[in-house]
Parts: structure tokens; sequence; C-alpha cells
């Protein structure tokens, strides 16, 4: 079994210097760590570079069916390598726009579907519906088709149960190695949501042991019982295969560490998430650049 790393005092330390009070900061306040230039437009202050974003709002088609998207990117209209961006139960809300923006910020292509709202579905289903995986996996297509990304490949970066969608593009469509380089999940959904409780404890999907391409998992140790059981079940099963696993557990960090706001997020979730897109960026580049 591979090691769980858990490392928290070169990042406390980092984010002490990404997040200085300021002469407008609340006297008193209990939020003294948080900093706006990081939550809205992901500037860090570290050894990675910054990007201004731009936003570009469009639609693909798939067969008659019309996906909302948008693409984050560096506004200096220069290439950079290609990320295909899923979003879990909650869509592509307010909430999750600004993890693509962060993510664009490091230096990427983001392509993000909004693929509840092409199939007019409300947030957060129960339900899993697997026409979505193939609306994912047409905007690969779109993602690769375009004139500003670095290569021709991408990776995959998805949220909870956008983590089962990327799953099933690079494994049932077979894009992996030849389109997808690599994927990083942030507490991912490693089971089929339709299956039952047993499913969802004690087993994981099988397309986790058909990877071949590089997976990085970012997860609290306080997440909930049966995603932390099923996730750490499929990388140990994937890494025994002789796949390539890596995985980040943050101590003392519960579940959405990279959504929880306002008077909800902690300094253990901020801590969690800017180590978090530190290491995606460095492990995407490391499959794309080199």
């Amino acid at each position: 079994m591979f090691p769980v790393l858990r490392s928290f005092c070169l990042l406390a330390a980092t984010a002490l210097v990404s997040a200085p009070l300021t002469a407008d900061e609340p006297t008193g306040s209990d939020n003294w760590w948080w900093d706006d230039d990081w939550w809205e437009d992901g500037v860090m202050y570290s050894d990675l570079e910054n990007h201004e974003v731009e936003i570009e709002r469009f639609e693909y088609q798939r067969d008659d069916l019309d996906i909302p998207a948008m693409v984050a990117r560096p506004s200096d209209g220069e290439a950079y390598p290609a990320i295909l961006w899923a979003h879990g139960r909650r869509g592509l809300d307010d909430l999750a726009e600004l993890h693509v923006k962060r993510l664009a910020a490091r230096g990427f292509v983001v392509l993000a579907p909004d693929m509840y709202t092409g199939r007019f579905m409300e947030s957060h289903p129960l339900d899993h519906d697997y026409e979505l995986e193939g609306d994912l996996d047409r905007g690969l297509d779109v993602l690769l088709e375009r004139d500003d990304i670095v290569g021709d490949r991408a990776c995959l970066v998805s949220i909870t149960r956008g983590g089962y969608k990327a799953l099933k593009v690079a494994v049932t469509f077979e894009r992996q190695v030849a389109d997808v380089a690599c994927w990083a999940g942030y507490y991912p959904h490693l089971q089929d949501p339709n299956l039952g409780e047993p499913h969802q404890v004690y087993r994981y999907a099988n397309e986790v042991n058909q990877l071949e391409i590089p997976m990085m998992i970012l997860i609290g140790e306080e997440e909930q019982y049966q995603r932390h059981r099923t996730a750490r079940m499929a990388a140990d099963g994937l890494e025994s295969r002789g796949g390539e696993v890596h995985w980040i557990e943050y101590p003392g960090v519960g579940r959405g560490f990279d959504f929880r706001n306002g008077n909800n997020r902690t300094f253990a979730d901020d801590l969690a998430s800017r180590d978090a897109m530190m290491r995606v960026t460095r492990f995407v580049n490391q499959n794309l650049r080199d």
C-alpha cells in the first residue's frame, strides 16, 4: 500500500504568506486568513505563475443537443496545456466556476461543460444520467480541436461525482493515453451512483482497474466514510496492479474543502485547497509538458 501524503508544515507557511492582513481587514476577524484575490481570481504567492483569466461562454453540439460550456484561460493569447473539467452533483454553479477560474490562473485552457443545463436537469440529482458521460466526452473533442492549446492531449480534472463521469470518458470511451494524459479527482465518486448501498461502500467501479494513465486523488481525512473508503480501495487496487496513483489526504479536513465558503470555510479548508491546486498544477504540467 502506498503511503498517505499528509504534510502541512510548509504549506501552512505558504498560506500565511499568501493571505496577509491588510489595512482594511476587520479588526478581530475570525477569518483573518481570508484572501479575496485567491478565492475570486486564483492569485497565489508561490513558485507558480499567476495569470489574469478571461472567460468564454458558448455551446457545443452532441447529436441534436446544445451543451453550454465555459472556457477559462489566461488572457495573454498564448497557448497552454488543456484540461477538461467535470462538475459534480451541484452542477456548474458560481462556486464551481470559481474553481475553474482558479485552475486557469495557473496557466491552463480549461473547458467546463454545463451538463445539467444542457439536459434541463436541476442541480443535485440523486440518480445518474448515463448520457452525461457522452456529453462530457464530446466536450473533450471540442477542447482538443482548439488552436490555443499545447499539444494534442488533455488532462481530466473532476469534482465529486464528476469523477465517475471522468473515469467513464477515459475508459469506456477509450480516450486514455491517446487523448487523455492524466486525471486528478477532488474527493471523487468512484462508483456507479445508481447502484445500491453495498456497492457504494464495499466496491468501486471496475473501470478503475482499466486505467492506464496516472491518477491523483485529493481528499480530506474527514471525508464521508463511504466516499473515503471507496476511493481508497480504488487507489489501492489500481496501485496493486502497477498503476500510477498519487493519494493526497489532508488531516483534519472534511468534505468539499474547495467549495465550502463564507462562515462555513475554515483555515484548514484553505490550506487544503491551495495545496491541492499546486499539486494538480504540477501533476498536469508533468504529464502534458514533458
